[in-house]
C-alpha cells in the first residue's frame, strides 16, 4: 500500500523541481504541523531567500544554525553562520553580518579538524579585500576558499572559490585568464552541480564580468543562459531583477531601447521586491536610455539612485554634465575615477575619458588615453573593446588634422559595431566619418554619412545626436511648418501613396512594429484621427515631392 505524501515530501519535490512558492508553503505547512529536520530548515531558508522574502530566510536560517548546535552539528551551523554573513550584508545590515562572523569564527575555532565551513567564512573576507581596493590579498583568500572547496568535494564552495579567483584576476588585469576561469566556473552551474542561491550568484557575477572587461559576446551569451535559468524558475524573484537589469544593457546595445527602458523598470521592481543587487544597474541604464534620449535631468535623477548603492554611476553621469555644457566637471570626475580605479575599471572608463578630453580641448590627455586603452585591446577576443578603441583613435586623429586616418578609423569601426548589431555607436562612426569627408574636401561623400546617421539617430529616438548632425553638416528640417521628422516625413508620404504598414516596413528596412509607431506619432503630432487625414495633411503642405 503507497502511503499519501506528506507536506514535507511534497516541499522536497517541489524544490527539487525548481516551484519555490509551492515548496515554500509546503516546508512551512510542515514546519507548523510538527516542525523540520534541520538541514530541511535550512532548505525552506533558501527557498524563503529566493523568492524574495528576507527576513523570513534569514529567521528561518538562524533558526537552522540554533539546530545544527542543539544536534552537534558545528560544521554545518558555521556554514549557517557564513551565508547568514552573506545575506546581512547584502541586506544592508553590517553590524548584524559582523556578529554572526564573529560567532562563525568561535565555532569553527572549537573544531577539532578543518572543516568545509572555514572555506566559507573566507569568502565574506575575500569580498572585502576585493571592493576594498586590495585585489591581491582577495586572490590569495579566494585561493585558500577554493583548495579547501576541493579538498572537501563541497561543490558549492568550489564553484564560489573559483568564481572569485577569476574576479580577482579580472581586476588585476588579466582578462583571459580570468574569463577562462569564469568560463570553468559557469559549467559546473550549467550541469546542475551548484546549488540555487551560488548558482544565482555565480551567474550574475560572471555576466557583470564580461560586462566589465567589455566581452559583449560572452556577457550576451550568458545573459540568454541566465534568461532561461530564470524563466525555468518564473516565481524566483532573487537574482531575476539582475537578469532583467542585463537585458536592459543588451536592448540598449542593439537599439531596442524601450525594450531596454521596459526591462530597467522590471528590475527595479525586483530590486525592490528582494533583488537588492540588481538596484545599481536597474537604475544606470535607466539613466543611460534617458540621457541619448535627451532627457537629461531625468536621466541625472536616474544616475543619482544608482548612486546610492554607493557604487558610482560613471561614466554616465559624467556625460550628463558634459552634455549641459558643464565640461570642467565632467573632466574632473573622469580623472579622479581613472586615476582611482584599478586596471578592469580602469579600460572600462577609458572611452569616456577620450570623448570628454576632447571636449575639454585636451588634445595631449585625449591621445594618451586613447593609446593606453588601444595597447589593452585584443580585436580577436572581444571586438566591442576593438570598436571603442577605433572610435577613440578616429575622434583624435580627427582633433590632430590628421583627416584621411581618421576616416579609415571610423569605417573600421563602424564594420565593428555594425557586427556588433549596435546601431547607435555605428551611428556615431558615420558622423565622424562625415567630418573627415569634409576636411578632405568631399562634400558629397559627407553627406551621405551625415544623412544615413541622422536618420538612424532619428529612428532610435536619440534627438542631441540627432541635432548634432544637423549642426555639423549645417542641414535643416524639412519645412518649418512641419512638425514631423525627417523619418516621419518619409513614413507619411508612404501612408499617403497608399502603402500599408508592411510594404512601408520593406521599403525602409524598418519593423512593422517600429512603422506602426512613426504612424501613431505622425497622427499625434498632426492632431488627425485616421491616416486618411493624415494623407490629407500632405497632400494640403505640398509633402509628397
Amino acid at each position: 500500500m503507497t502511503m499519501p505524501a506528506t507536506a514535507l515530501d511534497l516541499g522536497r519535490s517541489a524544490f527539487s523541481e525548481h516551484r519555490w512558492s509551492d515548496a515554500f508553503e509546503c516546508l512551512a505547512r510542515a514546519d507548523t504541523a510538527g516542525g523540520l529536520p534541520a538541514q530541511d530548515i535550512e532548505l525552506v531558508a533558501s527557498v524563503a531567500m529566493l523568492l524574495g522574502k528576507d527576513t523570513e530566510g534569514v529567521a528561518y536560517l538562524t533558526r537552522a544554525h540554533d539546530e545544527f548546535i542543539t544536534l552537534g552539528d558545528t560544521d554545518s551551523a558555521a556554514r549557517c553562520a557564513a551565508w547568514l554573513v552573506l545575506y546581512l550584508m547584502d541586506l544592508g545590515e553590517p553590524a548584524r553580518s559582523s556578529g554572526w562572523m564573529s560567532r562563525a569564527k568561535h565555532l569553527v575555532e572549537g573544531l577539532d579538524s578543518p572543516t568545509a565551513a572555514e572555506g566559507y567564512l573566507l569568502v565574506p573576507e575575500a569580498l572585502g579585500a576585493l571592493y576594498g581596493g586590495a585585489p591581491e590579498a582577495s586572490f590569495a583568500i579566494f585561493s585558500r576558499a577554493l583548495e579547501i572547496g576541493r579538498h572537501f568535494q563541497d561543490k558549492d564552495l568550489m564553484a564560489l572559490g573559483q568564481l572569485g579567483v577569476g574576479t580577482a584576476r579580472l581586476t588585476l588585469g588579466f582578462p583571459d585568464e580570468g574569463l577562462q576561469l569564469l568560463d570553468e566556473v559557469m559549467v559546473s552551474v550549467i550541469a546542475g552541480e551548484v546549488s540555487p542561491i551560488p548558482s544565482g550568484i555565480i551567474y550574475c557575477a560572471v555576466i557583470g564580468n564580461c560586462r566589465l572587461v567589455l566581452d559583449v559576446r560572452r556577457a550576451q551569451e550568458w545573459t540568454a543562459a541566465l534568461e532561461k535559468w530564470c524563466g525555468d524558475r518564473p516565481d524566483m524573484v532573487m537574482f531575476s531583477g539582475q537578469c532583467q537589469s542585463h537585458r536592459a544593457e543588451l536592448f540598449l546595445l542593439h537599439g531596442a531601447w524601450d525594450d531596454a527602458l521596459a526591462a530597467a523598470r522590471i528590475a527595479q521592481d525586483r530590486a525592490r521586491r528582494g533583488d537588492p543587487e540588481a538596484t545599481y544597474g536597474a537604475w544606470y541604464q535607466q539613466g543611460e536610455i534617458l540621457r541619448l534620449r535627451g532627457s537629461l535631468a531625468e536621466a541625472e535623477a536616474a544616475y543619482a539612485r544608482a548612486g546610492e548603492t554607493g557604487f558610482e554611476p560613471l561614466p554616465g553621469m559624467a556625460l550628463v554634465r558634459l552634455a549641459q555644457q558643464n565640461g570642467p566637471q565632467a573632466q574632473s570626475m573622469m580623472r579622479r575615477a581613472v586615476a582611482a580605479s584599478d586596471p578592469a575599471n580602469r579600460r572600462r572608463l577609458l572611452p569616456a575619458l577620450v570623448e570628454v578630453e576632447l571636449a575639454a580641448g585636451e588634445l595631449t590627455a585625449a591621445r594618451s588615453a586613447a593609446n593606453e586603452f588601444a595597447s589593452l585591446v585584443d580585436p580577436e577576443k572581444r571586438p566591442l573593446e576593438a570598436a571603442l578603441a577605433a572610435h577613440a583613435e578616429a575622434s583624435v586623429l580627427l582633433a590632430e588634422g590628421s583627416a584621411e586616418a581618421a576616416l579609415m578609423a571610423a569605417r573600421t569601426a563602424w564594420r565593428l559595431w555594425f557586427s556588433l548589431e549596435a546601431p547607435y555607436e555605428a551611428a556615431r562612426c558615420r558622423v565622424l566619418a562625415g567630418r573627415a569627408c569634409a576636411a578632405l574636401g568631399d562634400p558629397d561623400s559627407a553627406t551621405m554619412e551625415f544623412e544615413a546617421a541622422r536618420a538612424e539617430f532619428v529612428e532610435l529616438g536619440a534627438a542631441p545626436a540627432a541635432s548634432e548632425v544637423v549642426g555639423i553638416s549645417g542641414e535643416r528640417d524639412q519645412g518649418t511648418s512641419s512638425p514631423l521628422t525627417v523619418r516621419e516625413l518619409e513614413v507619411l508620404r508612404l501612408v499617403a501613396e497608399g502603402n500599408a504598414n508592411k510594404t512601408i516596413a520593406r521599403s525602409l528596412y524598418l519593423s512593422e512594429k517600429t512603422v506602426a509607431r512613426h504612424v501613431s506619432n505622425i497622427l499625434t503630432k498632426l492632431a488627425v484621427p485616421s491616416r486618411v487625414a493624415a494623407s490629407r495633411y500632405a497632400f494640403d503642405h505640398h509633402l509628397l515631392s
